[in-house]
């Protein structure tokens, strides 16, 4: 996701440096336009830093660094006014930990995780949630265009717009979840599943995730985009922002124990459609599909 979204902005006309924490990756990034580092302290200068990492440890890292090593982040080495522009997928306390310490020096803190898959975020189709104060929001706002179809600003704390993009994964989880036991149903009636999820997208749920992921789990395609390890990560997340709330929500406890099957079962790399499989692997169905094998 990161290196189409970068090689985008640079396609826009940005001058894109690019951190990379894996020198490995580097002929990768040069070859699609981008300049690649792997010094943080390269980034210490520019005026908007986006970071596009999959978890909290991740995130704290890069902008938070290790200060007992003296090891410096993005906190310690931007200068005033400079803007961290967050899209990663992390929790709310996270979110609110970097804002904090953004805010202690005069940075900007933006938060802008997104809905739409690698093949999405080529295409520029991203759907960009936002969050953060007006004026950080309003200069982040030529990125915001040159990456996706569409802004939607939640709010003015950040964290905001971590929780939309928390529970909204973790509503797409729970509709794959249900879109795959329909389906495993069907097969063991020996009734093709195409007739139903043709029907049911076409009347009352006519959505993108069921249409998108239904049509991909009929035909059992679970080429890696959103890996089960990070579905399950959200998932999670979205649990634990409902146990502090004290809401509960046992249907996600359900999911979450499907995702947990299915890596223990070496599906780690297979995409999140893959519940698919698993509901026809507790359903009897076999053999399991190529696409998983």
């Amino acid at each position: 996701m990161g290196a189409a979204m970068a090689a985008n902005l640079a396609a826009a006309g940005y001058r894109v440096l690019a951190y990379v924490r894996h020198a490995d990756q580097s002929d990768k990034l040069t070859r699609i336009g981008l300049q690649p580092t792997t010094q943080i302290a390269d980034l210490f200068g520019c005026d908007i830093v986006v970071t596009m990492l999959p978890d909290d440890a991740a995130i704290s890292d890069v902008a938070l660094g290790d200060t007992d090593q003296g090891v410096l982040g993005l906190a310690q080495g931007l200068a005033p006014a400079a803007i961290h522009l967050c899209m990663s997928t992390i929790s709310t306390a996270m979110a609110e930990r970097l804002a904090s310490e953004h805010a202690k020096r005069g940075q900007g803190y933006v938060a802008a995780p997104v809905f739409g898959n690698p093949d999405a975020a080529k295409e520029r189709q991203l759907f960009i949630i936002a969050a953060g104060a007006s004026g950080d929001l309003a200069h982040c706002q030529g990125l915001f265009d040159s990456l996706g179809q569409r802004t939607l600003v939640v709010g003015s704390e950040p964290w905001h717009a971590n929780l939309v993009k928390l529970v909204g994964n973790m509503m797409t989880a729970t509709a794959l979840e249900v879109l795959s036991e329909a389906v495993a149903l069907f097969l063991k009636r020996g009734v093709d599943p195409r007739l139903f999820v043709d029907v049911m997208t076409g009347t009352m749920f006519g959505g993108r995730a069921h249409k998108i992921y239904g049509d991909k789990i009929v035909r059992q395609a679970y080429a890696p985009g959103f890996v089960l390890p990070l579905v399950l990560k959200d998932v999670r997340l979205a649990l634990a922002e409902a146990e502090a709330a004290g809401a509960p929500m046992p249907s996600v406890g359900v999911v979450r124990d499907r995702l947990i099957t299915g890596i223990a079962r070496g599906y780690d790399n297979l995409d999140w459609t893959a519940l698919g499989l698993i509901a026809a692997e507790e359903a009897g169905i076999s053999p399991v599909p190529a696409a998983a094998q």
